[in-house]
């Protein structure tokens, strides 16, 4: 692929397949996401693709949805190469040694011949005693020279997307050096005795002496030779590709209508194609026409031709289509810098019992298995000894040591009792240590900066934080943004737009000359006449109007947007589309509990036990308390379960538990003999409880000072009164502290012209003050509402919400809004708040590695820091920005963009617009030149994104 509408071909025709339901084609990296509804369907599409002129490879068949391979618990299934294989006997032994390893495992893909390597099996780990590391013993060992084994993984996407591009650039950069190499000695004979050498030069002279047939002269020949290697090796792959997407448009099996056929079709391809031919072939008709007319009496032979222009064309072409490539690579290190963090070695704490000393040998590229442990061996603490192993050969419940300056090899819990801190600022953008302790979580990717500990491996393989995010990263950059497809509609109808304006220019040219309207002397070649004068303008409208430079405005600008939101502890999950709307968001929505107050571990500030009004002990009371709040995960409930088991409360068993989201939750007590409900004001009145004068002003004091407040109430159900009702039992007020760089950020969003709502289920009064803190207004308040209410009430925003103040200076100069409507973005925890993220245009989730996986969310903030957000907001702005500079045409910025200008005033000169005002034509070479330093310097627009730093107020806080 080399422009979007190649993309857009391939979407087109496999959209229109039967049974695809979703296709996602990235030009950037060469790959496409496509979802069929069975899997036989995969070879059709391929075959497709194909049928485009495309070469397709499938690299991944996977169920929609299905869990990852390496699953942080169950079976794990791997890929074994075993190499030294040599007669028919040794994939019997090798099989013989796997079944031999017992029920707990299965053969997936057998080894049946000694050419075929690969074997796959899955099995349950149970380290230390049964691992990969044990399985892989019993197969080297099963004949006297052990064979070696090794772990298999195929290459990555980003691994083949790299091979991909290498493989183009040398294809580009051979072909560019011939070019190159011609294009000297073309340069000498065409432009400089041609145009600069005086005609009295003896060596000019015998230049253009007629030789071998008729009139041509011999520097028509020397450029015929220097130029004909350039039109079918150079150029040949411009050929190779426009002949490719011509003859899949005209297939017999095209399902593209005849009359679209005519109306959209080609690529750049087909113009440089067209453009390079069309010089070539006429040039030969030139050559021709000389050799049929007798030689000059003069002595001087005809030299009119365009093969110089074939040269310095293609070798333009080829030099900016190569520049391209390169810089096109560079845009798409996001995911390969993830990458390098994973460490390709771990040392494992394992029993003095279970040291193995085998050699498995060395591989190429292929992720080796446990290497000579002689030299790996290491002492420990008693019991154990340390060994180097490869990262791949971890199993889960594994214990590794983390040296300092160190990195986890997986995701793991510190088992050892020492204190240290770790730099998480590769995956969150924090810049600050994180201290952690016996029971923490660490991450691949992280680094240890203090102490050595040894860590409990939790998560290993594809089921990483770090593989979370190169997931979501990857997930992202196949997400278009609106504005890509305003690049797909004008590339689609370019090539055909310029051919005709082509051929126009040609006819209107070729038509003013016949007739006599133009000046004689207008006509400066001796031969050829008016059509073949006419051709030079129809050849520069050809490749002046190559669309290179728009198809890569928006991809490339996106991409590198995408990789520094990753840098920087954000994962765009929405791809472009959530940049894009980031950048004009209007609305900025909060939710309270844990969003701006730290809701990590929110305590009980305050508790009352109203025993006076339960036959119940006050320890008892607690008791249902904690029970009650253990069904649910909320971080309120999390606070009252810990005060309540701090102060000794008696055990008790619940049944029948039922819970109401946002509100609270009831259960029944067969000792005590009870129903209890706990939760807020409304779910207890809505069972009916009455609270007095005394309790309401208590709570009311509580609210003021900006805290939660929870109650209990119990109904005696061994009461023999028909109208037993529930009586308040205990009170609670739960106090989270609001996070020290709220009201920074909202003030700062605030600054910028976006409104700033807050949204939460908790009362008015204590939504209120903390409003009040964080410097949101009162009317901005939005209290006492259930999770999908939420959802309502962002709905109501996109319709009723003001709209971003924007500066006077954006008024003066005419601007306006892209959007009519409200863009609103919400800001929350990610689970009670996923109906208010789906509602949103924008969903942000704040959260560490397990809010990873939220299906929700626009954004995933690595970093529970607000500050973040800002990064977020300023880092989309600019983004966007770069692809309006790039390409865009918006009613925000003006009627005409820079690009779409360019092709405004480049076309018309090309087609000769004002030749008339002093004999000025726009050649060929220049035309050639200008397309590829357009495609270049969008590229290089885009990459200088790289140098983006942070919002300097950001830093000053920090």
């Amino acid at each position: 692929m080399t422009c979007s509408s190649c993309s857009v071909t391939i979407t087109k025709t496999v959209l229109d397949l039967e049974g695809v339901s979703e296709a996602a084609v990235n030009l950037l990296s060469k790959s496409a996401t496509i979802i069929v509804d069975h899997k036989k369907r995969v070879e059709i599409v391929a075959k497709a693709v194909e049928d485009c002129g495309f070469e397709a490879e499938v690299m991944n068949v996977a169920q929609l949805n299905s869990a990852d391979t390496d699953s942080i618990s169950g079976p794990r299934t791997v890929a074994l190469r075993i190499d030294g294989m040599f007669c028919r006997h040794c994939p019997e032994k090798i099989m013989a040694a796997v079944k031999s390893l017992g029920q707990d495992v299965n053969i997936v893909k057998p080894i049946t011949s000694y050419t075929d390597p690969i074997l796959e099996i899955a099995y349950q780990p149970s380290p230390p005693s049964f691992t990969i590391r044990t399985m892989i013993s019993a197969i080297a060992a099963s004949k006297s020279l052990p064979f070696e084994v090794y772990i298999h993984r195929p290459p990555s996407l980003e691994e083949r997307v790299r091979s991909m591009q290498a493989h183009e650039q040398r294809t580009l950069l051979y072909r560019l050096i011939l070019a190159a190499v011609i294009a000297i000695p073309t340069f000498i004979l065409g432009v400089v005795f041609m145009s600069l050498v005086k005609h009295h030069n003896s060596t000019k002279a015998f230049l253009v002496q007629p030789i071998w047939a008729g009139n041509t002269s011999r520097i028509q020949w020397a450029l015929f030779f220097l130029a004909t290697p350039v039109q079918f090796y150079s150029a040949g792959i411009f050929h190779q590709r426009s002949i490719k997407e011509i003859r899949a448009l005209w297939r017999r099996r095209s399902t593209t209508p005849i009359i679209t056929r005519f109306f959209r079709f080609g690529s750049m391809n087909l113009l440089v194609s067209t453009g390079v031919s069309v010089a070539y072939f006429s040039s030969i008709a030139l050559l021709g026409l000389a050799a049929a007319q007798p030689a000059s009496a003069t002595g001087v032979g005809d030299t009119t031709t365009y093969f110089d222009s074939v040269v310095f064309l293609t070798m333009f072409l080829l030099a900016g289509r190569y520049l391209e490539a390169y810089s096109k690579a560079r845009t798409a290190d996001a995911i390969t810098a993830l990458g390098l963090l994973r460490p390709a070695q771990a040392l494992l704490l394992i029993p003095t019992a279970e040291v193995v000393v085998v050699n498995f040998g060395n591989s190429g590229d292929i992720e080796k298995g446990v290497p000579n442990l002689d030299d790996t061996i290491l002492p420990a603490k008693p019991g154990f000894l340390v060994k180097k192993i490869d990262a791949v050969l971890l199993e889960v419940g594994d214990i590794v040591r983390i040296q300092s300056g160190a990195t986890p090899p997986a995701d793991g819990t510190i088992v050892s009792d020492e204190d240290t801190a770790f730099d998480e600022s590769s995956l969150t953008g924090e810049s600050r240590l994180v201290k952690k302790a016996c029971g923490d979580k660490v991450f691949m990717g992280t680094i240890n900066k203090m102490r050595m500990v040894d860590a409990r491996v939790d998560a290993h393989g594809g089921a990483t934080m770090l593989d979370h995010i190169v997931k979501v990263v990857r997930e992202g950059q196949t997400r278009r943004a609106p504005i890509e497809r305003v690049a797909d509609l004008l590339t689609g109808y370019f090539v055909p737009v310029v051919t005709l304006l082509a051929i126009v220019t040609w006819v209107i040219w070729l038509s003013l000359g016949q007739s006599g309207a133009l000046p004689s002397d207008y006509l400066d070649i001796s031969i050829g006449g008016w059509p073949v004068w006419s051709l030079e303008f129809a050849i520069a409208v050809f490749v002046v109007a190559c669309p290179c430079g728009i198809a890569l405005a928006a991809p490339t600008a996106l991409l590198v947007g995408s990789g520094l939101a990753a840098k920087h502890g954000i994962l765009a999950r929405g791809g472009g589309e959530a940049l894009q709307e980031m950048a004009q968001v209007d609305i900025v929505v909060f939710d309270k509990t844990g969003t701006l107050t730290e809701g990590g571990e929110p305590r009980v500030s305050d508790a009352e036990v109203l025993s006076a009004n339960s036959p119940l002990e006050r320890k008892v009371i607690l008791g249902i308390a904690a029970n009650l709040e253990s069904a649910s995960s909320h971080p309120l409930a999390t606070a009252i379960r810990t005060f309540c088991e701090s102060e000794a409360a008696s055990s008790v068993d619940g049944s029948m538990f039922e819970e109401a989201a946002g509100r609270g939750l009831k259960a029944y007590f067969e000792k005590p003999r009870c129903t209890a409900i706990i939760g807020n004001e409304a779910w207890l009145e809505e069972h009916g409880t009455i609270v007095d004068d005394a309790i309401c002003q208590r709570l009311e004091d509580w609210k003021a000072g900006a805290k939660s407040v929870v109650l209990l109430a119990v109904r005696d159900e061994s009461s023999l009164l028909e109208h037993n009702s529930f009586a308040i039992a205990a009170v609670f007020a739960v106090s989270d502290h609001l996070r020290p760089e709220a009201k920074y950020v909202l003030s700062h969003l605030q600054h910028e012209g976006i409104g700033i709502w807050m949204i939460s289920g908790d009362n008015t009064k204590t939504a209120q003050a903390v409003a009040q803190a964080v410097g949101i207004p009162a009317t901005n308040v939005i209290a006492g509402v259930l999770p999908h209410e939420k959802a309502q009430k962002i709905q109501w925003l996109q319709q009723g919400g003001a709209k971003r103040i924007m500066p006077k200076w954006w008024m003066t100069f005419g601007k306006r809004q892209l959007n009519q409507r409200c863009i609103v973005a919400m800001v929350g925890d990610g689970i009670n708040d996923a109906p208010a993220l789906t509602a949103a245009d924008i969903g942000v989730a704040i959260g560490s590695g397990s809010d990873v996986a939220i299906s929700s969310a626009s954004f995933i903030l690595l970093s529970s820091n607000l500050q973040s957000l800002l990064t977020l907001s300023d880092l989309s702005r600019k983004v966007f920005n770069r692809v309006k500079q790039n390409f865009v045409k918006s009613s925000w910025i003006d009627r005409t963009n820079l690009k779409f200008l360019n092709h405004c005033i480049a076309l018309p000169i090309a087609a000769g617009v004002i030749y008339p005002a002093g004999h000025v034509r726009l050649s060929p070479v220049w035309a050639s030149l200008a397309m590829a330093l357009s495609s270049v310097s969008v590229v290089c627009s885009s990459l200088l994104l790289k140098l983006y730093k942070e919002p300097k107020m950001y830093l000053e806080r920090t």
